[in-house]
């Protein structure tokens, strides 16, 4: 069986040494290198390869960001390939994931894909591999830290495409979707706003309505209005009101503003 793999690692000459391990192995087929988590995403559900070798650290859109996008039910086996990250160590030894530290020789490259081969043609132990990265993913995300980018889908042609969390005003549920509102255009998101609020930045997203967050930097006015709700106004021209079981976050917002 040709293992159709993918390397990713923002740096090129960590891609070239992973590369040169990968080509020792007559079984693998280098299928792509990206640089950066968008393409990795990209590339990850387009070509669908059987193994990646995964960089965690990574402007933007980093190693675990890259899994939490795709998905852990869709990604294929990983390989993580980190400078030294302590947590993230002690995680992987906790989950029994695979992991190669940079630089390192050729050899651990080797030991990690002698562990991963048997099981790449077998489904159950496939299932298996992205149960284990769904519980890693799970334990990373305890840590204070947030994703940057969100991936959406343009309704005009069904073309995925990322969007910074900050280019976003607002954001609405729709059902089993939320529709996402940059200003010019307005996306789809297949997501429940109960997972998005884990997801968005509470010092950047600001729940005004069980259906509704909108960026706070993205606030031009903010007047009272009728039975102690307030209504705001965005940097579109859009108006939303905070209904009344929502106005305490906002009163936490006053209570830093100068007298």
């Amino acid at each position: 069986m040709t293992i159709r793999t993918l390397i990713v690692d923002d740096e090129p000459p960590a891609r070239a040494w992973v590369r040169a391990e990968l080509d020792r192995h007559p079984d693998l087929e280098v299928i792509g290198e990206c640089e950066d988590g968008v393409s990795a995403v990209e590339t990850i559900l387009r070509e669908q390869p059987d193994l990646v070798f995964l960089d965690i650290q990574m402007p933007g859109l980093d190693g675990f960001g890259v899994i939490e996008v795709v998905g852990p039910e869709l990604m294929p086996p990983v390989v993580f390939v980190t400078a030294f990250d302590q947590y993230a160590l002690k995680a992987f030894d906790a989950h029994a994931v695979d992991y190669v530290l940079k630089p390192a020789g050729g050899d651990r490259i080797s030991a990690a894909i002698e562990r991963v081969r048997p099981r790449l043609g077998e489904a159950p132990a496939i299932a298996e591999l992205r149960r284990i990265l769904a519980k890693l993913i799970e334990e990373v995300r305890s840590r204070p830290s947030r994703r940057e980018w969100l991936l959406v889908r343009s309704p005009e042609n069904e073309v995925c495409r990322f969007v910074r969390f900050e280019d976003i005003e607002w954001i609405a549920a729709d059902r089993n979707y939320v529709n996402v509102h940059t200003g010019k255009h307005v996306y789809s998101v297949r997501e429940t706003m109960r997972n998005l609020e884990l997801t968005l930045d509470p010092e950047l997203f600001l729940r005004i309505h069980k259906s509704v967050f909108v960026n706070i930097a993205a606030v031009r006015e903010v007047r009272p209005w009728f039975n102690g709700e307030y209504r705001l106004t965005l940097r579109g021209g859009t108006e939303h009101t905070v209904s009344a079981t929502f106005r305490h976050r906002l009163h936490e917002f006053r209570k830093l503003a100068p007298s």
